[in-house]
């Protein structure tokens, strides 16, 4: 069978899905969004390693630590700022839409990020009694608790600043996009106090206070943009600005040039986040408004739109599930004898492990698809009667609570 019939279904399918979609569709924040969305799992995919120990339990390792050099590859795959961003810009829109109050619009918003949070964290609570019976060491399940716990604070923090629209939506109407600068400042006062002069007299606890203004800074951005408050000239300030305190952070104050966390380290720029972290999202921000009109064209082509349109309708089913489609492959690797196998149970010491990992991320992915196809339930679950309904909710949420408390180290 010749290429071009073998990709002739595929390309029919693409049409009709590009047919389907509406023509107000925004296809430049569906394909943001989908961007930062795949930069999630290939982060974690790529900078996340495993060693095993002398019981063949699997314990998390960082290629970050052996090579410094791989930093500039976290500043393009932290896209967070970009997620929040596009974010706040669909919900200052639907905002906008809604048809009933404030409270019933969060609410619709909130279960449809918690329907699959607690599907996956469920799933793992009955799946850990029976891999440990099967022979899986504790150590492996718990850094497989650890590693499915470790993406969904963002869920978290997401819900905060959604519930923070109206607010952001009448701050972008007094001032612009230059409602996300008290937060920005607010980041650097505590920047300032925890890594400046006084930095040994100020409690570590302080550092908790940049959680909320870090990560509602790209929001805001993305409601004052979704409310016509930020336009060309906004974006090359936010781009220019954004990249100069940048650069400055790293080559004058020293900042830690990874953006995820690293082993050791004895400063983080992510957790929580830093001002290095709002840096690179302003710039990040400013390149996507400034984009948003050559991407909309080029996602005109039903062959790139319909992609996108999987990718988005599968958006909490990635976010919640790519840490458990490694762990399918690294948990059975770790039974097999030997140097292990490179690139998924070795130490991430080497170059050819960064060429073997790459070579397993295919591998990743496909897992992920085939765990998609029965995980997708949880973003939309089938009706049942209220009595069954309140059971299942109730069971669902003691067993998320029990799996919680293991990740977690609290049982």
């Amino acid at each position: 069978m010749s290429p071009s019939a073998t990709l002739a279904p595929l390309r029919k399918a693409a049409e009709r899905i590009d047919r389907r979609t509406p023509a107000h569709r925004d296809r430049a924040v569906d394909g943001l969004r989908a961007l930062a969305l795949l930069a999630v799992p290939t982060g974690h995919w790529l900078l996340g390693g495993f060693t095993v120990d002398s019981d063949g339990g699997l314990h998390n390792a960082s290629p970050l630590s052996a090579f410094g050099a791989l930093a500039p590859a976290s500043w393009v795959l932290q896209m967070l700022g970009i997620f929040f961003l596009v974010g706040g810009y669909a919900s200052a829109l639907s905002y906008q839409r809604r048809r009933g109050s404030a409270g019933a619009w969060l609410k619709g918003r909130i279960v449809r990020l918690g329907r699959p949070v607690l599907g996956v964290t469920a799933v793992w609570a009955l799946a850990a009694p029976v891999l440990y019976a099967a022979g899986v060491p504790e150590a492996s399940l718990r850094t497989g608790a650890t590693l499915v716990i470790q993406p969904l604070w963002f869920v978290g923090v997401y819900v905060v600043v959604t519930a923070l629209t109206p607010y952001c939506v009448r701050a972008a109407g007094r001032l612009g996009g230059w409602a996300a600068a008290p937060l920005l400042g607010s980041v650097a006062v505590v920047d300032l106090l925890r890594y400046g002069p006084l930095a040994g007299s100020v409690p570590s606890w302080l550092s908790l206070v940049n959680i909320l203004p870090g990560w509602l800074f790209a929001y805001q951005l993305g409601v004052s943009w979704g409310e016509r408050r930020i336009g060309r000239r906004g974006a090359w300030l936010l781009l220019a600005g954004g990249t100069l305190l940048f650069a400055a952070l790293l080559a004058v104050f020293h900042y830690p040039a990874s953006m995820v966390g690293v082993p050791g380290a004895a400063r983080t720029n992510s957790h929580p986040p830093s001002l290095l972290v709002l840096a690179l999202a302003a710039a990040q921000s400013g390149a996507a408004i400034l984009l948003r009109d050559r991407l909309a064209k080029l996602l005109g082509r039903p062959v790139l739109w319909a992609p996108v349109v999987v990718i988005n309708l599968c958006a909490m089913t990635i976010l919640c599930w790519h840490q458990t489609a490694m762990l399918a492959a690294a948990v059975p690797g770790s039974f097999v004898g030997g140097a292990g196998l490179a690139g998924l149970t070795t130490a991430p010491d080497s170059l050819g492990w960064i060429a073997a990992r790459v070579a397993w991320m295919p591998v990743f992915a496909a897992l992920l698809v085939g765990i998609a196809r029965y995980a997708r339930r949880f973003e939309h679950p089938p009706e049942a009667a209220h009595g069954g309904r309140t059971l299942r909710r109730t069971a669902t949420a003691l067993l998320a609570a029990g799996f919680a408390a293991f990740a977690l180290g609290l049982a």
